[in-house]
């Protein structure tokens, strides 16, 4: 009877241990789902952070190569003014030879006399020489006479009264004007005309 005794006390024991064994088993498994959950939840944020660090670092490259693309154009075009505009100051400069030659054929009472004729042919042709050379590197001559007055490009020196025209309009050109690559490097001095009063 006491090997009775000690068998029922055992399968008590264990009987007593089952229910604690599946509770143990049963926080296992509720203990490995939230673990479960935890590291879904965890593997769900570092995606969300690597996608969100994936589209800054994106967005930073792409806002480089159009900072370096902007760069690199602005570049060339200060290269292209510095081109087209490199011999605005000498040419400015020679502008003045270009006057004194056009007074020296004005002052010339008569290009018909032996006396000057040659001469007046020479400055003649050095002024259409000149003048060509200056028209191959772009810089061209603005003589406006008759043309309507754009202060864009002419300076008026006086207004004068004049029905025969419209009003508005260049009647005389005290001094040619010039413009490079068509910028304006001196303005056509000229003398405008207006309505008569009535």
């Amino acid at each position: 009877m006491a090997g009775d005794d000690a068998d029922k006390d055992v399968t008590d024991e264990i009987g007593e241990d089952i229910p604690e064994s599946e509770e143990v088993m049963q926080q296992e498994s509720d203990g490995n789902d939230a673990d479960q959950e935890i590291d879904t939840e965890l593997d769900g944020l570092i995606q969300e952070a690597v996608a969100a660090a994936l589209a800054e670092q994106q967005d930073s490259v792409l806002r480089s190569q159009a900072e370096v693309q902007n760069m690199r154009r602005r570049c060339e075009q200060d290269v292209e003014r510095a081109h087209k505009f490199a011999l605005e100051k000498f040419s400015s400069d020679l502008l003045p030879v270009m006057d004194n030659l056009e007074r020296a054929l004005q002052a010339v009472p008569n290009a018909e006399d032996e006396s000057v004729s040659a001469l007046y042919e020479g400055v003649e042709l050095t002024l259409k020489g000149f003048l060509e050379t200056l028209t191959k590197y772009s810089l061209e001559q603005l003589d406006p006479e008759g043309e309507p007055f754009d202060p864009q490009q002419h300076e008026a020196m006086s207004m004068v009264e004049n029905d025969d025209v419209e009003p508005n309009t260049v009647l005389t050109v005290v001094q040619k004007g010039y413009v490079l690559n068509g910028r304006v490097i001196r303005p056509a001095m000229v003398m405008v005309s207006k309505a008569a009063k009535q």
